[in-house]
């Protein structure tokens, strides 16, 4: 069955509140994907966001934004009044979020809403803290303890706390229990309206594909409480630390500072805790994208402390073995693997084992000849899922206005169009029309984004993860357009179909 999705974080939604949240707005856009006859959603990592205002550099593997929950339906249930939180400032600019405003902003409506909560008491929230134990203990005592310092990280702490000494944590325990509480409902919120969410959008003939990003930060729960999981020396000081070496668009290699699994340590137990991990994930989404998947085969280490990324070298990762593992516990698994990068016959051979789909991204398909394999006659199959570009990339309007007049040239001579700003519209259709299984484009090259529309420019501090779009983008003339793509090359979704 051929299928197309669009990819779009929650963040980007439309909002009176400064960010995408999971309301009317969320539930706007799956009635948008279902009319356009789309079959999916990719939401990419649900994580709080950490350095950078990345969520590929969150405080937990596990938890879920509380930026991303809806006031509204707080205020449906009796937890919040809508003078809480409505004469509040929320932005700087219509279209971009203010990750500083929003971290003045947010805590201290939720907090109303767990004053009024402890009041309450909503039916689910112990079963919830219960079935998420293995991880909310220890993310809600990090989330207070942090708070506690101001934010510092975890490291910055006095040595009892940061080494996770045994009587100070039960002494804080006791000492910040009602701090522990408020993040035990914050996640409690959160993951209720994603649920809700969720049930919708699949009711819709909409599945969501989600993110497992590969490594987690070095300040998070995970590493603070769980060192034994990561390379780290008796201080918990990262041995080696996460990147990619250098290349052509990076000269000194992208350095992410990321800690590293000790897949020796891990491989010990049968990898009880990625297991674990992909459980979790594998219950919040339909599809899960693995990141960086290549780092299963082999991973780059660079040592702690170096300043560019020039001197790591490549170590082996769990390879199949992990998989295999996760294979047996799980059966089939609706996995795609982001297989870009340098990728070397073994990851080949890993990925074929496998059996996950891997990507095809058209924006890189027009910088060498007709052997490149991201163009589409090159898919010598359908198991792909072929991308306009990621959220790494450019928009498509930024992507044509950024290229050498080469690269554009053989991109209008590939796809029969003879100006350079047919280019967007003709990509997009090169990839509905590609033998991929799944077709998918960002929300912004369905828009006519700009180039200042780029959700993420990897290597890079500042102004990333902060696009958001405008209801009133959202035209039935748009909806229309994509739906008539999904008709022409065969991708319409049979539910959308029927309610038409």
């Amino acid at each position: 069955m051929r299928e197309s999705g669009i990819l779009m974080p929650v963040s980007a939604l439309p909002s009176r509140h400064g960010i995408g949240k999971m309301g009317q707005a969320a539930y706007d856009f799956i009635d948008f994907l279902s009319g356009a006859g789309c079959h999916y959603w990719q939401v990419l990592p649900l994580s709080p966001t950490g350095y950078g205002d990345s969520p590929y550099q969150s405080c937990s593997v596990y938890a879920g934004n509380p930026y991303f929950i809806d006031f509204d339906l707080l205020a449906k249930q009796g937890l919040l009044c809508p003078g809480d939180y409505e004469g509040i400032v929320w932005e700087t600019e219509p279209n971009r979020i203010d990750y500083a405003c929003l971290y003045e902003q947010v805590k201290p409506v939720l907090r109303i809403a767990y004053e009024n909560f402890k009041r309450k008491r909503i039916v689910g929230f112990r079963k919830f803290c219960q079935q998420n134990k293995r991880w909310l203990k220890h993310y809600a005592l990090f989330m207070a303890l942090k708070s506690e310092h101001d934010g510092l990280p975890w490291y910055e702490w006095e040595t009892p706390l940061a080494m996770y000494d045994k009587n100070a944590i039960a002494e804080a325990k006791e000492k910040y229990a009602d701090h522990i509480g408020f993040y035990e409902f914050e996640q409690f919120c959160f993951f209720t309206q994603w649920t809700a969410m969720k049930q919708y959008a699949n009711a819709k003939g909409i599945r969501l594909i989600g993110d497992i990003p590969i490594y987690a930060a070095y300040d998070s729960a995970e590493v603070w409480a769980m060192p034994k999981l990561f390379q780290l020396d008796k201080e918990k000081r990262p041995t080696v630390v996460a990147g990619c070496p250098p290349d052509c668009f990076a000269l000194t290699g992208q350095l992410w500072g990321n800690p590293i699994w000790d897949w020796d340590n891990m491989k010990s137990d049968g990898y009880r805790w990625w297991l674990e991990r992909l459980k979790f994930t594998l219950s919040l989404y339909d599809t899960v994208r693995i990141d960086h998947f290549r780092g299963f085969e082999r991973y780059y280490a660079i040592p702690y402390g170096a300043e560019t990324a020039e001197h790591g070298k490549w170590k082996k990762g769990p390879g199949y073995a992990l998989w295999a593992a996760a294979k047996a516990k799980f059966g089939e698994m609706s996995v795609i693997a982001e297989d870009l990068g340098v990728i070397t016959p073994a990851v080949v051979r890993l990925l074929k084992r496998t059996g996950f789909p891997g990507m095809k991204v058209l924006q890189f398909a027009f910088d060498s000849d007709a052997d490149n394999p991201y163009l589409p006659h090159n898919y010598l199959s359908d198991h792909w899922v072929c991308y306009t570009g990621t959220h790494d990339n450019h928009t498509l309007r930024g992507w044509v206005k950024s290229n050498q007049p080469e690269t554009n040239a053989y991109a209008m001579k590939y796809l029969g169009v003879k100006r350079t700003k047919q280019l967007p519209k003709a990509m997009v259709r090169a990839v509905w029309g590609s033998t991929s299984r799944i077709a998918i484009a960002q929300i912004q090259d369905f828009l006519d984004a700009p180039a200042s529309a780029r959700i993420n420019t990897p290597s890079t501090l500042g102004g990333n993860w902060v696009y958001r779009t405008q209801a009133a983008e959202y035209t039935g003339k748009i909806q229309q357009k994509i739906r008539a793509l999904n008709e022409v090359y065969g991708r319409l979704n049979a539910v959308s179909q029927d309610e038409s």
